[in-house]
């Protein structure tokens, strides 16, 4: 009862706001201030948030802090043309922290954009304006917003993709292959478009995209050839048949309204006004600075950014552009950097933000980042993902290691807007971090991605857990072998509990719900519920020792459970799981042959919740409707001899009993058969956000 009462208090004080007014030292910052003035009252507030820095770090020179310190942002915008840099000389301690949050109710936002004005009507209904900085190469842009709203640069086709015909290494196994050329069809790429080397030719395939700009065109051979090679065959995944693509910002094809060009050479931008748009009093703006906040400590020195909280602010249009000659076609967007970055950061915090229509990641947690927190913010219509994470290998030093930071109670959505492969939270090299009750959907990749050392090599990724997500709309048919949880690499400590995943739509191949991928190893996953994935609800391609327990896996439309490779180890357990399904497939795909998902006597490690150890499918419930046990095949086998192989012995053919799938409500009725297999009920009731 002692511990009931404490955790509730403890809950009513997390609610509360941490620094309210009048506690502390306060300083104030309004887009209407004056950086000379003193910056103590809402009547003399700063004009910029550089100053209100400047007078924090003032009031530490006198002496370590004795109170928290709080800066509060009035509303309006505050432009920047540069990052605000944080050093470990504007870190606030334990008991005082430093924050920097909105003044009441109002809305702060903080952008990195510029607002174009001079229009004048030129020819073909198209408004103009000469931008002499983009003349001059200082600035360059791909995003363009009116009134609020995202307008397009000009795309060919206007609706679908082109398909290339003809490509380089077509017959090279498996799918790298170095190229800079492919053959199209006739019509589909012109000689005489304008500013070739300014056109973007974006191919997805496999798990990435690439954006290549083209160095010429000949119409004879119908063959383009790039300023940059990519590193992956043109080919449509693991076929020989070509890619699709698609070609943006070709002035010939600017004839429709929301569209615009942008001529590096002369820095003349045209844009296409939408019906009813009055260019004399529309606001435009284009995104100019690339990064927001660099927290910027130095680990190796032990000299750490700490206690910084930001709450309540609003970040808005970024400008971060692929370098020269980098083609962005790796795996989660690796090339695509934060608007905010972290390196050396401990104890920092931001809460209740909002980060939208950005061309990059949210947030990038690098080297020697720990006990961060990331909470209650929305991240939405994003060029990137939402949240990048990652520190030392495990052959770095040990200052340099990422770990135990929190991203929780968050909405990522509508990401991978330029960047087709980002993630929504990517954890490259970290372990021990919380990522829980967040929404991550509309994604064209995987929703969250962890691991990145291939195989069973050493890797620093263990212990993270990943509980009460809702992941949904994930893959929108354009990329290919993803998973609403990506897994790959020895991951000992791992959870992956009480997720809701559902609605996973690959372009081919690898659309799962749960996917350990290459040298996942001792991985628990436990009470999710999945469905409506195009492929398999679970998938393992390789790994050890990954254990299934108390899920819910329906309406796989190919498969239900896969395995891609035989191994001599066992490769996971399955146990009070029910799988669902309606289709005319087998329960299980891919390789079942050789029986070493079957512990063999003898081998030190098995599950103590096996009734034997010989058994790696037990207390299962499988149904589908449309089918009787009969005709059911467990790979190629009937259920009668998948048993005879010693598995599923106590596992049941029967009707789980849901109270309605034929709306995904998965709850079970009191008579379910599960219950006697040992299935435990899975409350999904508070999965999301909180708050």
């Amino acid at each position: 009862m002692i511990r009931r009462c404490v955790l509730v208090c403890l809950s009513l004080l997390c609610a509360l706001p941490a620094v309210s007014f009048g506690q502390g030292v306060s300083f104030y910052v309004s887009p209407g201030g004056d950086d000379t003035a003193s910056g103590r009252s809402v009547q003399t507030a700063f004009g910029t948030i550089a100053r209100a820095q400047e007078a924090v770090r003032t009031l530490k020179q006198a002496g370590p802090l004795t109170q928290p310190v709080t800066v509060y942002l009035r509303g309006g915008r505050y432009e920047l043309t540069e990052s605000l840099v944080f050093g470990p000389e504007d870190s606030g301690s334990r008991d005082c922290p430093v924050t920097y949050q909105a003044y009441g109710s109002e809305m702060p936002v903080i952008t990195g954009g510029r607002v174009i004005t001079g229009w004048t009507q030129g020819d073909q209904g198209l408004w103009e304006v000469d931008l002499p900085e983009v003349r001059t190469g200082q600035w360059c842009f791909s995003q363009l917003y009116v009134n609020g709203q995202l307008r397009w640069r000009t795309r060919l086709p206007k609706e679908g993709y082109y398909r290339i015909v003809d490509f380089p290494l077509k017959d090279k196994d498996p799918w790298a292959a170095r190229s800079d050329n492919f053959v199209f069809k006739p019509g589909d790429i012109k000689a005489s478009w304008q500013n070739p080397e300014d056109i973007d030719v974006v191919v997805p395939r496999f798990w990435v995209s690439s954006r290549q700009h083209i160095k010429a065109v000949d119409e004879t051979a119908n063959r383009v050839t790039f300023t940059a090679s990519t590193g992956y065959r043109y080919s449509d995944d693991f076929t020989r048949q070509g890619a699709r693509y698609y070609i943006e910002n070709v002035f010939e094809a600017l004839d429709e309204p929301g569209q615009w060009y942008l001529n590096r050479k002369t820095g003349r931008l045209r844009y296409k006004p939408m019906p009813g748009e009055d260019m004399g009093t529309a606001r435009v703006v284009a995104p100019y600075a690339a990064k927001f906040l660099k927290l910027k400590g130095d680990p190796m020195q032990r000299q750490y950014v700490e206690r910084l909280r930001f709450r309540g602010l609003t970040f808005e249009h970024n400008n971060w552009q692929l370098p020269k000659g980098n083609v962005g076609d790796g795996q989660s967007a690796p090339q695509v950097e934060g608007a905010v970055m972290m390196e050396g950061a401990q104890y920092c915090e931001f809460d209740r933000c909002v980060f939208r229509d950005l061309s990059s990641y949210c947030f990038q947690i690098d080297k020697g980042c720990s006990y961060n927190r990331i909470t209650h913010t929305d991240m939405g219509h994003l060029g990137g993902g939402g949240v990048r994470m990652g520190g030392g290998s495990a052959t770095d030093h040990p200052l340099l290691l990422t770990g135990h930071n929190t991203i929780s109670d968050n909405t990522i959505h509508h990401i991978g807007q330029i960047h087709l492969a980002a993630t929504g939270v990517w954890i490259q090299h970290s372990g021990g971090n919380m990522i829980t009750h967040n929404a991550i959907h509309h994604t064209y990749y995987s929703a969250i991605a962890v691991g990145w050392v291939w195989g069973y090599r050493p890797s620093v990724s263990t212990h993270n857990v990943f509980e009460y997500n809702h992941i949904h709309d994930v893959g929108q048919s354009v990329l290919s072998d993803m998973g609403g949880i990506y897994m790959l690499g020895v991951a000992p400590g791992t959870v992956v509990r009480n997720n809701l995943i559902h609605d996973i739509q690959s372009h081919g191949y690898g659309g799962w719900g749960i996917y350990t991928d290459e040298g996942s190893t001792h991985v628990l996953i436990e009470d999710n519920i999945v469905y409506n994935t195009k492929c398999a609800g679970f998938d393992q391609h390789y790994g050890k020792e990954n254990i299934l327990r108390n899920n819910i896996f329906a309406l796989g439309h190919e498969e239900q459970i896969n395995r891609s490779r035989m191994e001599e180890h066992i490769s996971f357990i399955m146990t009070r799981n029910i799988i669902y399904w309606q289709q005319d497939i087998a329960v299980l795909s891919g390789q079942w042959q050789d029986k070493t998902y079957q512990h063999r006597p003898g081998k030190p490690w098995f599950d103590p919740e096996l009734s034997s150890q010989t058994e790696l499918f037990d207390y299962n419930l499988y149904f589908n409707p449309n089918k009787k046990l009969e005709d059911v095949k467990f790979g190629p086998w009937t259920f009668e001899q998948w048993q005879a192989r010693k598995q599923d012995r106590h596992s049941l053919y029967a009707d789980p009993l849901f109270v309605n799938p034929e709306q995904y409500d998965f709850r079970l009725k009191p008579e379910s058969p599960a219950f006697a297999l040992g299935f435990r009920p899975i409350d999904m009731s508070t999965v999301g956000p909180r708050d």
